[in-house]
Order: structure tokens, then sequence, then C-alpha cells
């Protein structure tokens, strides 16, 4: 073959492979933007809603743990003032027994039969003798008391570590379900990063406009009336309560706060019954199970804890006319929606 076709048929090959080449970097860099597109506005918020509903649910479950911890540090902390009691107890039985053994070292070495031998009156010796058997018996008497008081030192010590491990591994789950909390909500901003600065602030001026149209709608100074579609007890708990969380209207939503500027759905509960003199958990599934009298929904009152989801995830006061005052999520501020939004679960009568 002559070198001119040789040189042909390598450009020909060239030119293929560099063909491939460029198509195939083409189809990378469109799968790349297939893979990633800039969402439209609307789909945008479609998608940050569901993330921060999903934040919102797994940060009641995290709350649902809040009750456990609690008690197990209540626990542990009794444990160790019953260690710390124990351990002066052991501390002064050590001190006697140190101070009848310092009592007895002088006749510690000589045998009691030796002793009456070399006695130069017997009897008083053995007036002696009974003395000492009497002390003997005291030394005894604290070498058991110390063994006891050092075996019970030991179990509430066994208790505590016991009860430390079980405190850290709660601790861990809530940990972890707090960590993917936030993934929902680093998630949801990434969303939010593809839009453009003039879509951004627009999502910013409408959130603001909401939270703005909630403060609105709060109840009026003097406290006798909210706004005509809203009825409100007259008096007692419930209306306490009920007026509690209509003030709170426009506040943000925080996860984990429960007051007195921020607040997630649960926490928004209990500071408002709290108000009224009622204590609620900070767990919404918490609240359903000992929050107050299970009540139907056709006989819900002002006042009532509404729970919505399977297994209940949030949590809302019914305020009437089939609607609640509630802390949705994060972006979105304590408003008043309706209880036909969300999957409704069942509903209590604190107080």
């Amino acid at each position: 073959m002559s070198t001119g076709r040789i040189n042909r048929t390598k450009g020909i090959a060239l030119a293929a492979i560099t063909s491939t080449a460029v198509a195939a970097g083409v189809l990378f860099i469109q799968s790349g933007a297939d893979a990633d597109p800039k969402p439209s506005l609307e789909e945008a918020k479609k998608q940050v809603a569901a993330l921060q509903e999903k934040a919102a649910a797994i940060g009641e479950d995290a709350n649902d743990l809040r009750g456990g911890i609690t008690a197990s540090q209540t626990r542990l902390k009794a444990l160790q003032a019953g260690i710390d009691k124990q351990q002066r107890q052991v501390d002064g039985v050590k001190r006697q027994i140190g101070s009848l053994a310092v009592a007895g070292y002088q006749t510690s070495g000589m045998s009691t039969t030796a002793q009456l031998l070399l006695s130069q009156n017997p009897d008083q010796f053995l007036s002696q003798a009974s003395t000492a058997q009497a002390f003997a018996g005291q030394q005894n008497a604290a070498l058991r008391k110390y063994q006891e008081a050092q075996g019970k030192l030991a179990d509430l010590q066994a208790g505590a570590q016991t009860e430390l491990a079980a405190l850290k591994a709660v601790q861990g789950q809530q940990d972890k379900l707090k960590a993917e909390a936030q993934s929902k909500l680093d998630a949801a901003e990434k969303v939010l990063s593809k839009l453009s600065d003039a879509e951004r602030q627009r999502l910013r001026d409408e959130a603001e406009k909401e939270a703005e149209e909630e403060r609105e709608k709060r109840p009026s100074r003097d406290g006798d009336r909210m706004d005509d579609d809203v009825p409100v007890p007259a008096n007692g708990r419930a209306g306490v309560a009920v007026q509690t969380a209509m003030n709170q209207l426009g506040d943000p939503y925080v996860w984990g706060d429960e007051g007195p500027n921020s607040f997630d759905c649960s926490g928004l509960m209990l500071y408002a019954w709290k108000k009224a003199g009622v204590s609620l958990p900070h767990s919404s599934k918490a609240q359903k199970s000992s929050g107050g009298r299970p009540v139907s929904k056709s006989q819900l009152m002002p006042g009532d804890l509404v729970f919505f989801y399977s297994p209940v995830s949030h949590v809302g006061m019914y305020i009437g006319n089939g609607r609640m005052v509630h802390a949705p999520r994060s972006g979105k501020p304590v408003q008043v929606a309706s209880i036909s939004t969300m999957p409704y679960n069942g509903a209590v009568r604190p107080g």
C-alpha cells in the first residue's frame, strides 16, 4: 500500500474517531443536562413543599423521643444522687474500720493464751479479754456493714451505667432523625438554588405576604373576639388556649421550638395549652396518646387537638367551622387552615 493511501486511511479513521467522540460528548452533556434540569417556578415550589413536609414529619419523629430522653435523664440524675449518698456511707464505714484497726493493733501480735499466762493479774486480764471479744465483734459487724454498703454502691453504679447507655442510644436515634430532616431541608435549598435571583425573590415576597396576612388575623387586643368566622369559647381553659394559639399567627416554623416567637406543630400546642394551665408533651404522637380525652370529628370544639397522617406526624388546634390554627412546616408561618387539607387521624380534648 502506498504512503498516500495509508495517510488517507489514517485520516478517515481519525475523522471517524473524532466524530464519535464529539457525538459522545454531546450525548454526555445532554444527558447531564437532562439529569439535573432547571425546574419551573411552580415545579420548584412543589418540590420544596414536599421536602419541607417530609422534614417536618421526620422532626416529629425526633420530637417523639423527647419524652424518653427526659425520663432517662431524670432516672440518671436520681441514680447519681443515690450513688453520691451511698459513697458517703461507704466512706464513713471505712473510717470506722480504720479506727477499730488502730485501736486493736497493740494486741494483734500475741495469742490470747500467751497473754493470759504472762498476765500478773489473770482476773483483770479475763475481764479485758471479754472486752476484746466485744471489740472483735464490733470489727466484724463493721466489716459486714462495709461489704453491704459497697455491694449496694456497685449495684447503683451498674444501674447508672445501664441507664447512661440507654440514654446515649436514644439520643443517637434522635440525632440521626435530626440529620435526616436537615438533609431534606438541604435538598429543598438545592432546588431553590436552581432558580434565578428574580424567582427566588418572588418566593421570598410571597412568603412575607403570607405571614403578614396571617398576622392580620390575630385576635383584637382586648381579646373579646377574633374574626367573625372563628367562634371562640367565651371562657375556660380552651378559650385561653385558642386565644394564645391565634396570637401566634404569622410566627415562623422552627423545628423543636415551643415559643414564644417560633414553633413547630406540637410546640405550638404545648405553648398554647401551657398558658391555659395544661401540660402537654412536645410530640404530636404523644399528644394524641396522652394529651387528653379522645373526641369524635363530629363533636369537635375549639381548643381540641386534631391530628393528621398515619402514623401521626402533625397536629393543629381546632378553632371551629372546620378550621384549625397550626404551624405547618419550614417556610410557612403559623396559620389558619381547613382540617380537610391533610389526612385526618383523630382528636383529643386536653384539660
